[in-house]
């Protein structure tokens, strides 16, 4: 994390205390785990293995490595670091035992037996002798107890849950048996091939997410981050609404490289809630929007989220078009926050804030300009047809060259060898839960889960896509108030995706809709550690920065619903409809985009405390606010739109019993006439 810049202002120094700080970064390590602080010897060896970490998959990004030996040797360092860094308890903390030296040298020398075995060892798949179970059973008990130690419990018992079911599944009711497999079956097709522990997630997590964190970490180390919240402040100036704009600039500009949705709370936090609590932000408020630009962060390119790289290997597509297809709605995401934004400070009346910065917008620009070649070089590289991989070597080749243009951000040897180690230990997490999300696809493709689990969600919906997505939106929201949002995707894109993409839903807007929901994980409690966080540092109730959080994200959370249920909203993931063209993309954008004003608006309470102001009864101002939100349903043709529609119409048609305004009542009658017309 950035060290946040010092604030000079006439309100006075930083009111951040180091308590708050403190507090708010706890939630950082729970996210990120909790990591032994280490020191000496113990820390040098450390540093010394994620650095030969980094630097194995920086030359996997540049030349070949057989795809067996590279996932191997990837899960083998994770291992190891996982089980030096991380302790068995919290009293443990700070130290390593000798206990988690065995058990991390025991998976690496398990993983060793796995490569000398060569085409023998995965020749034995189905019929595992019984060195290979013995070895396979230690290995899957130490990945989910190191996944339990980076992430928490609730991840490997989901997985001990899949193991059960891929066992009793002749004993267990319709729809839900199966043939059942033993021990040995079982561990061979999730340790041997891969199709288990091996799988499509650890093949994302060794060739994609471990190059980002190291990407990441060089843009740490060369001061990129501080630029970015110092542009933004600067930028920004001290108008009555200054704070809050920064946090949302700022919180796109941190955010799209690092893709870590509470370090860039935190980050951000640290640094501009002096100037929203003087500025009249409450400090809940303030808190659910600094939440919802961490949360921002996992939606931005070009990073994204751990899960954004997932996506491209299950559609098997290239990761430019993950990217294309998030452009729009992270657009449309910025934009509902900015409207309610805009909304609080009038509400609050802020008012401005003094700040100076250290020095000129245009000073700051014309010195630190590379930074923001952070935000394009690797599109840039993918679209001159370089590989992901190859486009984060390159990026992160780049951001190491351009920081000598200054003497302060230069990369010296202690900053590049900090980085590599840094890039390493920050995939720590996603690995683990990668390694271990493996052991649930392996059952799931083993078992047919899920197609019986796709057939059960339509059953229940009846067939009708509307419910079938909104089953599916609650499904991924529930798991993801106990797992992780990588965990999340995984889990759902094998369960759910299939429900939605036999209803007619492209493959494309199924898997990007689960993902946008596995994100809700992030601001929804218990693990609702961002609005957690942004609490600690505003000194905010936790449960009401959430709901602030919940009002600042879900107008851009009905995004997804657009590109299942309407025809033309795939236009939104930058895909031309059928027999549509590239207007469809703009004019849906701008319908949605509207949409979602005004129900940023509505979400502010601003609307209707305009039109009450406007008209000369609050019924008349009611009988407006529906018909302004039927005029805007009324260009979706969709199940969603025509219900909510029906409701409006149906309300209005009461106008008598709620003695509208006889102006007002005119303009309903036209407006139910024409609807009841179409």
């Amino acid at each position: 994390m950035t060290d946040p810049p010092r604030l000079t202002s006439q309100g006075g120094p930083p009111e951040i205390s180091e308590e708050q700080l403190k507090k708010a970064e706890a939630f950082v390590e729970e996210e990120e785990g909790a990591a032994n602080r280490l020191s000496g010897w113990a820390g040098k060896i450390v540093t010394c293995i994620a650095v030969a970490m980094s630097l194995f998959h920086l030359y996997a990004a540049y030349d070949i490595v057989p795809t067996q030996p590279l996932r191997y040797t990837h899960v083998a360092f994770v291992m190891l670091l996982c089980f030096l860094l991380f302790p068995m308890l919290p009293r443990f903390r700070n130290r390593i035992r000798w206990w988690d030296v065995l058990i991390g040298l025991t998976a690496v020398g398990i993983l060793i037996y796995a490569i000398m075995g060569g085409d023998d060892f995965t020749d034995r798949a189905t019929g595992p002798n019984r060195t290979d179970v013995i070895l396979g059973v230690t290995f899957i008990l130490i990945l989910l107890e190191a996944t339990r130690r980076t992430t928490g419990a609730i991840v490997p018992a989901i997985c001990l849950l899949f193991v059960v079911y891929a066992m009793t599944g002749p004993y267990l009711p319709a729809p839900w048996t199966h043939r059942g497999y033993d021990l040995p079956r079982l561990v061979g097709h999730l340790f041997i091939t891969l199709e288990g522990v091996f799988g499509s997630p650890v093949d994302v997590s060794a060739t994609l997410i471990i190059l980002f964190t190291i990407y990441g970490a060089f843009l740490a180390q060369s001061g990129a981050g501080k630029f970015f919240i110092d542009f933004s402040m600067a930028l920004m100036g001290s108008g009555s609404n200054s704070a809050g704009r920064t946090v949302v600039l700022s919180s796109f500009l941190l955010g799209g490289p690092s893709g870590s949705g509470v370090a860039t709370t935190v980050t951000i936090g640290a640094v501009a809630y002096p100037m929203m609590k003087r500025a009249g932000f409450e400090a809940s408020a303030a808190g659910g929007l600094l939440a919802a630009g961490g949360l921002g962060a996992i939606l931005s390119p070009p990073v994204l989220g751990a899960a954004a790289f997932l996506i491209a290997e299950f559609l098997k597509i290239s990761y430019l078009e993950v990217i294309w297809m998030a452009t729009i709605p992270t657009c449309l995401y910025y934009f509902s926050l900015l409207i309610m934004v805009e909304l609080d400070a009038k509400r609050f009346g802020a008012r401005a804030v003094p700040y100076t910065p250290e020095m000129t917008l245009w000073h700051m620009t014309r010195r630190y300009w590379f930074h923001f070649t952070s935000l394009i070089a690797i599109i840039v590289f993918m679209l001159l047809g370089y590989s992901s991989s190859l486009a984060v070597f390159w990026s992160t080749a780049l951001a190491l060259g351009t920081s000598f243009l200054t003497r302060e951000t230069a990369m010296v040897p202690r900053k590049i060898v900090r980085a590599l180690a840094d890039g390493s230990i920050g995939v720590l997490t996603a690995a683990t839960t990668c390694a271990s999300a493996g052991i649930i696809v392996g059952v799931v493709t083993l078992t047919g889960l899920g197609l019986k689990f796709s057939s059960i969600v339509i059953d229940y919906a009846g067939g009708d896509l509307l419910l079938t997505a909104i089953y599916t939106a609650l499904i991924v929201w529930v798991i993801g108030l106990a797992v992780p949002v990588t965990a999340s995707y995984i889990i759902c894109a094998v369960i759910t995706a299939p429900a939605l993409i036999k209803l007619g839903v492209p493959d494309y807007a199924a898997h990007m809709f689960i993902f946008y929901y596995a994100v809700l994980s992030e601001v929804s409690p218990p693990t609702a550690l961002s609005p957690f966080a942004a609490a600690a540092i505003t000194g905010g109730d936790p449960y009401k920065t959430t709901l602030q959080s919940w009002k600042y994200t879900l107008p851009a959370f009905l995004v997804p619903f657009v590109f299942v249920l309407d025809p033309q909203g795939v236009g939104l993931l930058m895909k031309i409809p059928k027999d549509g063209s590239i207007y469809d993309i703009i004019w849906v954008t701008l319908k949605t985009g509207i949409g979602l004003g005004a129900l940023a608006a509505a979400a502010q309470n601003w609307a209707l405390t305009l039109w009450i102001a406007r008209h000369r009864t609050a019924d008349e101002s009611i009988a407006s606010a529906l018909s302004t939100w039927l005029g805007i349903l009324r260009e979706y043709e969709t199940p969603a739109a025509q219900v909510l529609q029906s409701a409006g119409l149906n309300l209005l048609a009461l106008r008598p019993q709620l003695a509208i305004h006889e102006g007002a009542s005119h303009d309903v009658n036209v407006w139910v006439a024409n609807s009841r017309l179409r």
